[in-house]
């Protein structure tokens, strides 16, 4: 495969200073002592800086099937003639390579986020080896596991949104995956190889296995802020979930869980008086089921009221539709007081847990950043991952016993609703509500990912109650991805576009201005048969320029 010759501008300048003769008197003394990091202390400050701020939830929402174009027509023909919050939108409903925009939200933000996180992650093992190989290794040893999984982590996130689907270890031997980057970067050119998705998830699981043993959480004076224990091996219970290696994914679930996992699950009959108080609870570092917060920089928020939203077929499959246990409803009774709106119904609901909180950068002209807090690992996707595990395992039992605890924790005072019950999941989970039921295409994607018939209802749940739990979050792309789901997007009033299970465009494009830089972009095919075009749009360039 090509190599990437990745220019890091930042590291240009710095060269720049370093060679300059004018200024060695300058260069004689360090201006800042910490980039040093030779002590422990300055790389737990440095590994603070070590999480994304891009959030993927925009790219994954917008690209599977819980967004609809609201300038497509109704069951009753009617349409809107409403703009997108920004162009990028339309290209990624479209799954199109984004090339209209690089920032908030945008997959160049996405990717260069992560790999900023992994850089840093670098920089400190890095400084960690230092400090090992002068016997201090005890001193450093909860930052090693922090800097593994943060490694671990946003490889995770790039492979799983810039590269197919993990289908087994010999298959995926056959799909591009990204660089996996271990060393930090010293060069200004640096040659990368895209490996391949078997490859990633190798390195994934090496730094993962090792971190995993070594955190620490004494270390950590804002826990949930960082891959604390309960966070750590909630991350390994959703990696081995993606590899289907379903004994560790009960074995560490039930480390985060517990095997009541009652009280990490949170508590939806708390009253908030506002909106915007029930966005800061849903995020409370205090809540027992929130394991790891990352704050990002996002306008998910803003999408609301424009072209796209969760509305129609979308919310009737999510929160403004039934379930097994409240089908006497028509929307989930946790979210009673919790649906809002933005600007007109008819254009989609909001559901709060994507509350902004605005940066100003000039508050005179009104402008800033957006930031979105992601509940990243809770106590409710890692236990609907070791539901999805049992069922696997033909332990329904176990399984059915997760799906209820998650099902009873939702459960609001004052409506009525049936006890969740193995027979009551098969009932519900029928050919007769294709809203809550997909058709799986695994077997295609992979021989020995097979559903059998006794456990595609259970399935159904596990993925209907994953929908529910990660609203906005973009997760309901990646499990579009891994159960080969085909979905339709209506654009505007006479397009329908269907994304097949095999379709090249489940990974979105590489960013334009990476692939500029010499990387493959990923070869996804378009309307009639033609290749996407990968050729590098020379506009990024400019904003890039002008930014500078």
């Amino acid at each position: 495969m090509k190599k990437i010759n990745k220019y890091i501008f930042s590291l240009v300048c710095l060269l720049f200073i370093v060679t300059c003769s004018s200024c060695s008197d300058f260069l004689d003394k360090m201006p800042d002592n910490r980039a040093e990091l030779s002590t422990p202390k300055q790389i737990t400050e440095l590994l603070v800086s070590a999480y994304s701020s891009g959030n993927y939830g925009v790219l994954g929402e917008l690209s599977s099937d819980n967004f609809i174009d609201n300038n497509s027509p109704d069951d009753n023909g009617r349409y809107y003639n409403l703009s997108p919050f920004e162009r990028m939108h339309d290209e990624i409903y479209a799954w199109e390579a984004a090339v209209s925009s690089d920032e908030q939200d945008s997959p160049s933000e996405v990717w260069s986020g992560c790999y900023h996180a992994i850089a840093v992650a670098n920089h400190a093992l890095q400084a960690i080896e230092k400090l090992e190989a002068a016997g201090r290794a005890n001193e450093v040893k909860a930052q090693k596991g922090e800097a593994l999984l943060i490694r671990a982590y946003h490889h995770f996130i790039l492979v799983n949104m810039f590269s197919q689907t993990y289908k087994n270890e010999s298959l995926s031997k056959q799909d591009a995956g990204i660089p996996y980057i271990t060393i930090p970067e010293t060069k200004v050119m640096v040659d990368y190889d895209r490996s391949t998705v078997t490859a990633v998830y190798d390195s994934i699981e090496s730094d993962l296995t090792v971190g995993l043993d070594l955190i620490d959480d004494s270390n950590y004076e804002v826990l949930k802020y960082h891959f604390n224990k309960r966070a750590a091996n909630a991350f390994a219970a959703r990696f081995y979930l993606f590899k289907r290696d379903y004994e560790k994914v009960v074995k560490y679930a039930t480390v985060a869980i517990s095997n009541d996992p009652t009280p990490y699950l949170r508590n939806w009959n708390e009253d908030y008086a506002t909106s915007l108080s029930f966005a800061y609870g849903y995020i409370n570092a205090s809540s027992s089921n929130n394991f790891l917060l990352i704050p990002t920089k996002s306008w998910t928020n803003r999408i609301f009221g424009t072209r796209y939203g969760c509305n129609r077929e979308a919310s009737k499959a999510t929160i403004y539709g039934t379930g097994p246990t409240w089908s006497g409803y028509s929307y989930a009774p946790c979210y009673n007081g919790r649906l809002y709106i933005r600007d007109s119904q008819e254009y989609g609901l909001l559901f709060p847990k994507c509350g902004e909180i605005f940066e100003y950068t000039d508050k005179v002209a009104g402008i800033g950043f957006g930031h979105i807090v992601r509940a990243e690992f809770t106590g409710e996707e890692t236990l609907l991952c070791r539901a999805e595990a049992y069922v696997y395992l033909n332990q329904f039992s176990s399984a059915v016993a997760d799906l209820k605890a998650f099902d009873d924790s939702r459960k609001m005072v004052g409506f009525n609703y049936s006890t969740l019950t193995e027979s009551l999941i098969r009932s519900f989970y029928t050919s007769s509500r294709p809203l809550f039921v997909n058709t799986f295409n695994t077997d295609k994607l992979s021989p020995d990912f097979v559903v059998s018939a006794s456990q595609k209802p259970l399935i159904d749940c596990v993925l209907h109650f994953r929908r529910l739990e990660t609203i906005f979050d973009g997760m309901r792309w990646l499990d579009i991805k891994r159960y080969g789901i085909e979905i339709t997007h209506k654009i505007g009033p006479n397009t329908v576009k269907t994304l097949t299970w095999d379709d090249s465009r489940r990974a979105l494009q590489i960013p334009q201005e990476v692939i500029a830089a010499g990387l493959d972009g990923n070869t996804r095919l378009v309307t009639g048969g033609t290749l996407e075009d990968t050729s590098f749009n020379p506009s990024i360039i400019r904003e890039i320029k002008n930014q500078e």
